[in-house]
């Protein structure tokens, strides 16, 4: 192992490890910091020292903070709509598939994804960056619903009459509802899944038990 010998204790390990990181762990690492203190509030050298790595390698692989807080929100919202891929494409059927997008799309658990785009929707107003990613997200959400009503409709599982409205009042009240109950936490997350469930099925025609 000849590679053992270019340094010895924390700085040998420094160099190993430098030479090693790749971007990816850069921006896993950015989004754990991202969720721990927010988008704005993250610095370059936050992210270098949960790394144990020098500031100077983020910067060689991202150029700017601000680049970086970008692509890893971008990050963030690929394994999102990774995970979301993954629920929708394990459903039987469009109401099974349905129910399994909204548990994915909703906040669940830590609501680190959660956290980190209402975050995101105040920087969105001064940030081109920002802005575009999330709208591709909202877009891909909507794409995602849209096939579902579709396929529902198509088979008879679901009515409605006018799916491009539908999409849009279902996806304003679940970012409403995950507001109220992750920053101003008026609302628990049994009331969030229960008024989302109420609401999507009124606008398709199918029994709220159904999407629970």
């Amino acid at each position: 192992m000849r590679w053992s010998v270019t340094g010895t204790g924390t700085a040998g390990r420094r160099r190993r490890r430098s030479v090693e990181l790749r971007r990816d762990e850069i921006l896993a690492s950015t989004t754990e910091t991202v969720d721990r203190i927010g988008l704005e509030a993250t610095r370059v050298t936050d992210v270098a020292k949960a790394l144990n790595v020098s500031p100077a390698l983020i910067f060689y692989h991202f150029g700017t903070k601000d680049t970086l807080v970008s692509e890893a929100f971008a990050y963030a919202v690929e394994r999102d709509l990774a995970r979301l891929d993954k629920a929708t494409g394990a459903g039987k059927d469009p109401v099974d598939k349905l129910r399994r997008a909204l548990r994915s799309y909703g906040p669940t658990g830590a609501a680190k994804g959660w956290r980190i785009w209402i975050d995101a929707w105040a920087l969105a107003q001064r940030e081109p960056g920002i802005r575009k990613v999330l709208r591709g997200m909202e877009l891909r959400w909507c794409e995602v619903l849209r096939a579902m009503i579709d396929e529902g409709v198509s088979d008879g599982s679901f009515t409605c009459p006018d799916p491009d409205a539908a999409i849009a009042r279902i996806s304003a009240l679940i970012d409403g509802l995950c507001v109220a109950a992750l920053v101003y936490r008026t609302i628990s997350r049994e009331q969030l899944r229960g008024w989302v469930a109420e609401t999507v099925a009124r606008e398709l025609g199918i029994d709220p038990a159904a999407l629970s």
